[in-house]
């Protein structure tokens, strides 16, 4: 759902609300951001200056202070065009490597924003212990890592930190002299200085030499210091100027990743230096835009400050903690290296360097800083059927046993704004929906959920309880005056914000989801545990503020502007929704929460889509690469409407984007109000059918995708992989953004995203056989990297096994996830071209958290040849040798196979296992140490030979072996 901008009054436009586009000028470009001018205008300088050019910050190495028990390091830093200022410079070392490098001003006017950091960190890092600091004459420099190949330096004169491996420079901030932070200071300041320069004595001739070289640095006017002004609306800037400019580059890495969230490629284009594809920086400025762009640099609905740099050689990455809106500008000055410039509204200089050197140790060190994806709900990874809107209890009901009647599975059912009673959140319609509880009864009769929309506006109306308690709480936003209440336009009227920076509105919100009354004023008791939460309009949208939002000058808890904490702001709304969530029972379940604004570190609580997309080719296409660049962010659950939001697409254009919906982490249908109906049953043939067998191959692969979460809970690693994640050393693969690979489980996946394909193109990297899903056909690769042709016809997506994997699957068609809990599983073994496969397992009951004591299992298989003539497949518990491994938090020093869950799922069995790629017919196929079983051979085409052809097929039928047990299968 999207907002639409005010024209006239509020009335008229809910008349005429849905043909409406806001206009790119809607929202602000460089040039029309005051300190985006200032940092750009900064770079210009500094590039006309070249090799003159210095920067004015420097240390003072006579104040540097080292502390020996955490290896921390502090010292003053001074600007050469304000000596009076000071700054103060602190280096912290982690444990595992990161290296945190913090800049604020000391003893300023005011207290720049320090807590953007407080809220991403999962928790406070573990500092090293034992680095020596060596400072010299010219440098303050340390040397750490498990092989001391790692070292930070900081160079005195002028300022300049340097991460370097193995001697070379791998991250440098300042090294082109951008950094500035600009200094709170007096609004008279400037007519003082030119009333002393205006003197003609020699006090004046030296402040008038101070203000040239300022000028030199700094530009020659105060642009947008205190005021400025965008459309119709007017930004106060009470503090004055407080950007912060830092220039940081990556010598050695000419490809780099992030920033989410943009609708752009996978690499990041560039935006300055020679033919740059984009003309204005890249923009994190969490914003509601409607009809975006399909390949853009403009902001959208999140913001996530990491980016990783890429080479052959290493990769590392750098977090920037901040939340005010930043713009990002990116250059290639060679095909080795990259330039980046991020220019911030306010706040410290807080980044955090990554030093990695793989993909793998960069999301682990991410990871650790800010969490993982939370280990979802089970059935929150099927099939979710939403639109704008279902208009009544009764329309649910029919949309259900359509679903069934056409026998396909679906997990969810969506309600948008339109069940709330004048959008008065938490209050049904009961015109519509006369009896909620009972219409969610009946959709978890199922064994499905349903999904209601909660937004962060609240209707300023007496009757509204919610809103009433909020504002005799005196917990919502507040006006740039510092009294009363924000008041802002958006679906429900006049409308007021909670100010979920204010703790006491936490314990307040989550009693408002309790299904049961409580003392503490309104709660939904309308609604049971099977409802979940959408947070949508969050970052915040509102209608008839500047670039629809909150005005910046606005004042949250602590008395800070809504400019230094805009990008968090969403975050907080569904973090704290969430836990309401969790909490609403008296044993806490997994809590699903959607939200369209996040920041660094909303992985933790919950999935993002990628807003309001429109129905075209081009953003099914960008869809992809944005998802897979929010996986590269740490937020892995994400999806795109299926579909489109806005548009009526083709049968085909829907049946290829079903397919692309399938093989994302989130799996949603959506639509705009004004679409015509397009539930997949009600496409004609063979269109419907096709879904059919799409949707149900999603389902057959929820043990793979399931199993995929659980890693990115414990590691960090992306749920989708691009290329250069998998084969980090193929510079051929470093701008791939159109496959990718499903977790660690071998799947390869190329979606069609163009119209009457027959056929794609699939790049292999690698000496390794990759078989089609479908058909079984052999595909070679090759160790150069190979291009080969795989069929895509409408109802085939191109699905690849690489080669040494061995994939779970369950076949058995059901109505919903959870009736799947005790069905058998398949395993397709398909061998690489030294006979070898692995795979792994995991499950747990999908619902609460009791796997965080050891209630799961998680299960490895392996194939092996014993030699030419044997194969082996086994089962062995994973979680007894890796106890600390198996689930993200969790200390577990031992585990039970035995244990409750496994107990609960111990006659689930393997139906059937399939082998791929067999040197030859088996003479015999039996359990280790028991009887022979039923088996069919198809000869073809075997893992080892060179030769691409339909391969060979064993089909084990039931070979009475359990799940939960360890046994093997010898195949000679």
């Amino acid at each position: 759902m999207r907002s639409v901008v005010l024209f006239g009054s509020f009335y008229a436009l809910l008349a005429l609300p849905h043909a409406l586009a806001v206009k790119s000028q809607d929202f602000k470009t460089c040039s029309q951001s005051g300190f985006c001018r200032r940092g750009r205008a900064l770079a210009a300088r500094a590039q006309e200056a070249q090799s003159s050019w210095k920067s004015p910050y420097t240390v003072d190495p006579s104040s540097i202070v080292i502390s020996p028990e955490d290896s921390t390091v502090k010292a003053a830093v001074k600007s050469s065009l304000y000596p009076e200022i000071k700054f103060g410079l602190e280096l912290r070392i982690h444990d595992d490597g990161v290296v945190r490098v913090l800049l604020d001003e000391v003893d300023g006017l005011k207290k720049r924003y320090d807590e953007a950091a407080s809220w991403a960190l999962v928790s406070e890092p573990k500092l090293s212990k034992g680095i020596r600091w060596a400072a010299g004459k010219k440098e303050l420099r340390a040397v750490f890592g498990e092989k001391n190949d790692i070292e930070v330096a900081v160079d005195y004169d002028p300022l300049r930190v340097r991460l370097r491996r193995g001697g070379e420079d791998q991250i440098v901030l300042n090294g082109r002299g951008l950094l500035h932070m600009e200094h709170f200071r007096s609004q008279t300041l400037k007519e003082t200085i030119e009333e002393v320069a205006s003197d003609e004595n020699a006090e004046g001739q030296e402040v008038l030499q101070v203000e040239n070289v300022r000028a030199w640095f700094e530009g020659d006017s105060e642009d947008a210091y205190w005021e400025e002004k965008f459309s119709s609306w007017t930004d106060s800037k009470p503090k004055g100027p407080e950007s912060l400019s830092l220039d940081i580059t990556f010598p050695n890495h000419g490809t780099v990743y992030g920033i989410p969230q943009h609708a752009t490629n996978l690499s990041l284009p560039s935006t300055t230096g020679d033919s740059p594809s984009y003309t204005d920086p890249f923009r994190l400025y969490n914003a509601d835009v409607f009809e975006y762009l399909a390949s853009s640099p403009m902001s959208l609905y999140g913001s996530i400050p990491v980016m990783h740099a890429h080479s052959a050689d290493t990769t590392v990455g750098v977090f920037n903690a901040v939340g005010s809106e930043t713009w990002i500008d990116i250059s290639y000055p060679t095909k080795k290296s990259t330039h980046t410039h991020w220019i911030s509204e306010s706040g410290i200089m807080d980044v955090f360097l990554l030093p990695g050197p793989t993909p793998e140790e960069v999301f682990a060190q991410y990871a650790r800083l800010t969490g993982t994806t939370a280990l979802p709900a089970h059935w929150s990874l099927g099939y979710h059927q939403c639109r704008w809107n279902y208009v009544s209890s009764d329309d649910v009901r029919t949309v259900q046993r359509r679903f069934d009647e056409e026998d396909m599975p679906v997990d969810v059912f969506w309600l948008d704004i339109e069940y709330a009673q004048d959008h008065k959140y938490f209050i049904w319609d009961h015109k519509t929906f006369p009896d909620p509880v009972e219409m969610t009864n009946d959709v978890a009769a199922a064994g499905r959920k349903m999904v209601v929309i909660v937004d962060p506006h609240l209707k300023r109306t007496s009757d509204y309880p919610v809103y009433q308690e909020a504002s005799d709480l005196d917990i919502l936003v507040k006006p740039k005056s510092g009294e009363g209440e924000y008041e802002g336009w958006c679906w429900t009227g006049s409308s007021s914000w909670i100010d979920h920076f204010n703790p006491a509105s936490w314990d307040w919100w989550i009693s408002k989801f309790k299904t049961t009354k409580n003392d503490t004023g309104f709660s939904w008791t309308e609604s049971t545990e099977d409802i979940h939460i959408w947070n949508d309009m969050n970052e915040p949208s509102i209608f008839n503020g500047p670039e629809i939002t909150m005005p910046k000058d606005s004042i949250h808890h602590g008395g800070w502007e809504h400019r230094d904490v805009h990008n968090i702001n969403g975050m907080l709304f569904h973090n704290n929704t969430a836990q309401a969530v969790r909490l609403r029972s008296d044993i806490p379940k997994r809590p699903f929460v959607l939200t369209r604004s996040f920041f660094a570190g909303s992985q933790r609580v919950g999935a993002m889509w990628t807003g309001d997309n429109l129905g075209t080719w081009d953003h099914m296409a960008v869809g992809v690469k944005m998802v897979l660049a929010n996986g590269i962010a740490g937020m892995a659950f994400a999806g795109s409407d299926v579909g489109g939001f806005f548009g009526n697409p083709e049968p085909e254009m829907l049946v290829r984007w079903y397919q692309v919906g399938i093989f994302s982490p989130f799996f949603r249908a959506h639509a705009h109000i004004d679409t015509k109906r397009r539930e997949p049953f009600l496409l004609d043939e063979p269109y419907k059918s096709i879904v059919r067998d799409i949707l149900r191959l999603r389902y057959a692969m929820l043990p793979i995708w399931y199993t995929a979460f659980r890693e990115n809970s414990v590691t960090g690693m992306p749920i989708v992989r691009p290329h250069y994640v998998v084969f980090p050393q193929d510079t051929a693969g470093f701008a791939i953004d159109d496959q990718f690979f499903v977790g660690s489980s071998g799947i390869l996946v190329k979606p069609v995203t163009e119209k009457d394909k027959t056929e794609a193109t699939v790049y292999i990297a690698e000496d390794q056989v990759y078989y089609d899903y479908f058909t079984q056909y052999a595909y070679r690769g090759s160790s150069k990297g190979k291009h080969i042709t795989v069929a895509a016809e409408l109802h085939q997506v191109p699905v690849l096994i690489r080669g040494g994997s061995i994939i779970p699957t369950r076949e058995r068609p059901r109505r919903s996830s959870p009736l799947m809990k005790l069905d058998p599983f398949t395993l397709r073994v398909a061998l690489s071209k030294t006979g070898t496969a692995r795979g792994d397992l995991y499950l747990d009951d999908g619902v609460t958290y009791s796997h965080q004591q050891g209630d799961f299992v998680w299960r490895e298989f392996v194939a092996e040849q014993s030699h030419k003539k044997t194969t082996r497949i086994s089962s062995k518990d994973l979680a007894s040798h890796n106890p600390g491994k198996a689930v993200d938090g969790i200390a577990l020093t031992t585990f039970d196979p035995k244990n409750a869950f496994a107990k609960e799922i111990e006659e689930v069995r393997v139906e059937k296992i399939v082998v791929l790629g067999l040197n030859s017919k088996p003479r015999s196929v039996n359990v280790e140490g028991g009887a022979e079983l039923k088996w069919e051979f198809v000869p073809g085409v075997a893992a080892s030979d060179k030769k691409e052809g339909v391969s060979s097929v064993l089909i084990i039928k039931d070979p009475k072996v359990l799940i939960t047990t360890d046994w093997a299968i010898v195949i000679s």
